[in-house]
């Protein structure tokens, strides 16, 4: 391995151990191996610390630990923190419930392009499904089985496609959906020097967009953006919001509205709290 990574993986995580080893467990399972891991604490217990410890000490790939004393939901600011402390050129976020596929991280690498940033998606699963989950489940892949996922009561959609895509289907599911290729927290990846261009996340966001405001913002910078959430796939454990608020999304909606109107590039609120040129 180079002495740099060529894939930081930034993953989020706030007191939810029981996700976030499930998580870790897929990223110890990819096929691609020359990535490093820096999770986003936003102040979990002590409990996290301990286990992050524990599963740095037994993986093949460097660990690092990025945490601040809990003051409420500040996933932004604690993910600035995380992004001053990737090594390499290229950057994964993804959040602490996202179980990646075994080549989640080998399609990042592969779609990559300069210019762009990749815009994967999640499938969700229920929480029975979610709390069932075993660590043999993840290692032997067939928690991205559907027929494994029906067996234990996954209902039958549309969105089932999104694990049995492949070759051209994929390919053409990629291209075809009417979903938007936005920035998305739990699967996107871009270029660290597109990414510190902008700023970084706007630390006066909480809950609810603050990953689009930084995809709204590479928009205006210029980076476009490529559709990749039939290829790049990763399974969502379900959980409460109990940070949900209908306070903090109007406030997010007001500073997106912003961004767009005026073709923000750069928030004063990020990595650098100076003001722009």
């Amino acid at each position: 391995m180079a002495n740099h990574p060529q894939i930081s993986v930034v993953i989020s995580t706030y007191n939810a151990l029981v996700w976030l080893k499930k998580t870790l467990c897929g990223f110890e399972h990819q096929i691609f191996k020359d990535f490093e891991i820096v999770l986003a604490d936003d102040g979990s217990r002590d409990d996290t610390k301990e286990f992050i410890s524990e599963f740095a000490s037994r993986i093949h790939v460097p660990v690092k630990h990025v945490w601040h004393p809990d003051n409420g939901f500040q996933k932004s600011e604690i993910l600035n923190k995380a992004l001053l402390q990737c090594d390499a050129e290229y950057i994964v976020m993804t959040d602490g419930d996202c179980i990646p596929r075994k080549d989640f991280l080998q399609v990042h690498q592969q779609e990559k392009s300069r210019g762009h940033f990749l815009s994967g998606g999640y499938f969700k699963l229920p929480m029975s499904i979610s709390e069932s989950i075993t660590e043999e489940d993840i290692k032997s892949q067939r928690c991205f089985d559907i027929n494994w996922l029906k067996n234990n009561g996954l209902a039958s959609s549309y969105k089932n496609m999104k694990l049995t895509a492949s070759g051209l289907t994929e390919k053409l599911l990629n291209y075809s959906t009417p979903t938007g290729a936005t920035w998305n927290g739990h699967n996107a990846s871009g270029w660290k020097t597109d990414i510190f261009a902008v700023n970084g996340f706007d630390e006066r966001m909480q809950y609810g967009g603050q990953d689009r405001e930084l995809g709204e913002r590479l928009f205006n910078y210029g980076i476009k953006s490529k559709q990749i959430r039939y290829s790049a796939i990763c399974i969502h454990l379900d959980h409460p919001r109990g940070y949900k608020t209908q306070e903090s999304i109007d406030k997010n909606l007001k500073i997106r509205k912003a961004t767009k109107e005026d073709n923000r590039k750069w928030t004063d609120f990020g990595i650098k709290k100076i003001k722009s040129n």
